[in-house]
């Protein structure tokens, strides 16, 4: 997968509609695919959290290295046996899962690293979100691009409706699930007239998830 090439502030972004979130009673946190380490860095710097990371990339995991507590490097399902049982409070996938070939494994297997309270937040690009839909409806197309909801490095695709299912089937509970990154064109308000308005979840970039076991 080509990682290498991603907009400037992919590996160092705070996501702070993401950081909004964040249980204020956590101490325990984790961030896989963390980047730079820039929105764990800053979780820990506001609670004084032990603040660990997993990312993919070595350059951009060694800068996380020197600002968080530890930090594995490489595939995040290479690790999950070396994370400690019962211990976060926390556990953040934002925008990741969508890049691993079974997120759905990851997600079982990581639930016993939660805290007994502890919860998973997960941001996930809505594969309905008027853009989107409307190459795939109206253009009759399937492109992948360098960044975006057709990111090419993404191996998954996910509706607001089917991210609230994987979690159920998972056996999580839903503490919140809600879209994110609203547009601000008008065009999903007119694309939902033939729909009497009942499509409104294509105004949301991402859903944002919050589940705990």
């Amino acid at each position: 997968m080509d990682y290498d090439n991603k907009p400037e502030g992919y590996y160092n972004n705070i996501r702070n509609e993401m950081f909004s979130f964040f249980p204020k009673d956590a101490k325990t946190v984790l961030d896989v695919g963390c980047g730079e380490g820039t929105f764990a860095a800053f979780i820990k710097e506001k609670h004084n959290t032990e603040t660990w990371g997993i990312e993919l990339m070595p350059e951009h995991g060694k800068k996380a290295e020197k600002v968080l507590d530890k930090v594995f490097i490489g595939e995040c399902e290479k690790f999950i046996d070396e994370l400690p049982d019962n211990h976060f409070d926390a556990i953040y996938f934002n925008d990741v899962l969508e890049h691993l070939v079974d997120p759905y494994w990851v997600l079982e297997k990581i639930k016993s690293k939660l805290s007994q309270n502890g919860v998973i937040i997960s941001s996930i690009p809505n594969m309905r979100y008027h853009s989107a839909l409307k190459n795939l409806v109206l253009k009759k197309n399937w492109e992948y691009e360098e960044h975006g909801i057709m990111d090419k490095t993404h191996l998954r695709f996910f509706t607001g409706k089917s991210i609230a299912n994987m979690y159920t089937r998972l056996g999580y509970k839903i503490v919140l699930h809600k879209g994110i990154n609203k547009t601000k064109s008008i065009k999903p308000f007119l694309y939902n007239i033939p729909f009497l308005f009942t499509a409104m979840d294509m105004r949301y970039l991402q859903y944002a998830t919050v589940v705990k076991r």
